[in-house]
């Protein structure tokens, strides 16, 4: 069985990333989105365009995935609801989420949800960098071998 990637696609700055390592790999990719999407002319890279509205896209990702797939997602509730799955959840800044920390991250997104609606000024997160491209690539890479590995 074949590893399959899934690009949580809508604000993803890795997607052109993404597309040459799982081509390198030869492993198919969806890039799913609530709107159309440029892709690259490839039969290992689909399109799949979703209804509008919050968590359509999480949760054709999370019907989608089996064990060993990864998902590239900067949704939290998204990365949890896969790893249940055993696949595995890595945001575009590189950071693998874990079933060891992601109940950590959960917390915190809660926390910062209540913060924000008390109408306090969070900040955002930083910008995107370099750094985050290559950590990014770094454990994409190492996560399809994981992934390989497991399936042999």
């Amino acid at each position: 069985m074949t590893l399959t990637i899934y690009i949580d696609a809508d604000a993803c700055p890795v997607k052109d990333e993404t597309y040459k390592v799982a081509a390198r790999y030869t492993l198919p990719t969806f890039v799913v989105s609530n709107s159309f999407i440029q892709i690259p002319q490839s039969a290992l890279i689909k399109r799949m365009i979703v209804d509008a509205g919050p968590d359509i896209a999480d949760d054709w990702i999370a019907d989608q995935a089996v064990a060993g797939d990864i998902i590239i997602t900067n949704d939290i509730p998204l990365a949890a609801r896969v790893l249940a799955k055993d696949a595995y959840a890595i945001a575009p800044n590189g950071r693998a989420f874990t079933k060891d920390s992601i109940g950590a991250a959960l917390a915190q997104r809660s926390i910062m949800e209540h913060i924000r609606s008390t109408g306090e000024i969070t900040g955002g997160p930083p910008p995107f960098s370099n750094v985050n491209r290559s950590q990014f690539l770094q454990t994409l890479d190492q996560t399809i071998n994981r992934s390989q590995k497991l399936r042999r």
